[in-house]
């Protein structure tokens, strides 16, 4: 039997399909903070991450269950409660520009991950990406929500959104 063996363990956070490394270092590199965007079935998680030899740095951090302090009565899994998310983290951020991390997940155009990202945007911080991947207005808005439900969720949105800009102005 040989004493060596020529197979090469992976990292274990790559093992555990938790990080692509290779992704990471061409998002260190840019040297801009990470967008970092994170969706469960009943939240997101936003937050913009600098990276630091000890390790990673976290900066406006926001969970969709902080919005229920700026007057969100609905859930906050969906596509309104994302870009809110996402605005709010906007608002809290000092810094101008960031690049986005989405991480392992699959990326769905017009998905609650883009719905947190334009939210970003439109409160400031500045992303590259393209106009097609962002959902409807309608949809941001949650008018298809509204639609199914009879929830007033696009008055509620606006309410929110505006207690959010008028805590940060």
């Amino acid at each position: 039997m040989a004493d060596t063996s020529n197979y090469e363990l992976p990292f274990r956070r790559r093992r555990e399909q938790k990080t692509d490394y290779k992704q990471r270092l061409g998002l260190l590199k840019s040297g801009k903070p990470r967008a970092v965007v994170r969706i469960s079935n009943n939240h997101t998680r936003v937050h913009l991450s600098h990276y630091k030899q000890e390790g990673d740095e976290n900066t406006a951090q926001t969970l969709s269950k902080e919005l229920e302090e700026y007057g969100w009565e609905n859930h906050t899994g969906n596509l309104p409660a994302a870009y809110l998310t996402g605005f709010l983290a906007g608002m809290k951020a000092e810094e101008d520009e960031a690049v986005l991390d989405l991480g392992l997940r699959e990326k769905n155009k017009g998905g609650r991950m883009f719905a947190a990202l334009k939210g970003l945007i439109d409160a400031g911080v500045e992303i590259p990406a393209g106009e097609s991947i962002f959902p409807s207005e309608e949809r941001l808005r949650g008018e298809h929500i509204e639609e199914m439900t009879d929830k007033e969720v696009p008055a509620n949105f606006d309410e929110t959104k505006e207690a959010i800009r008028g805590e940060f102005e």
